[in-house]
């Protein structure tokens, strides 16, 4: 019997995601621009990087 109610990781990786996202939308614009860069950077190298094995 499987829980429905378990929130999958991608949907947990996603929520993380807009709430940072939140977080930064509410920075001045300087600060706003360098954590946008940082987010950008740290979401690139977790695309560029090697495949995870599935769970």
């Amino acid at each position: 019997m499987s829980d429905e109610h378990e929130p999958r990781s991608d949907e947990s990786d996603h929520d993380g995601l807009v709430s940072r996202l939140r977080v930064i939308e509410d920075q001045p614009l300087e600060t706003r621009a360098e954590a946008f860069g940082q987010l950008y950077a740290e979401l690139r190298a977790e695309l560029d990087g090697p495949d995870q094995p599935a769970r």
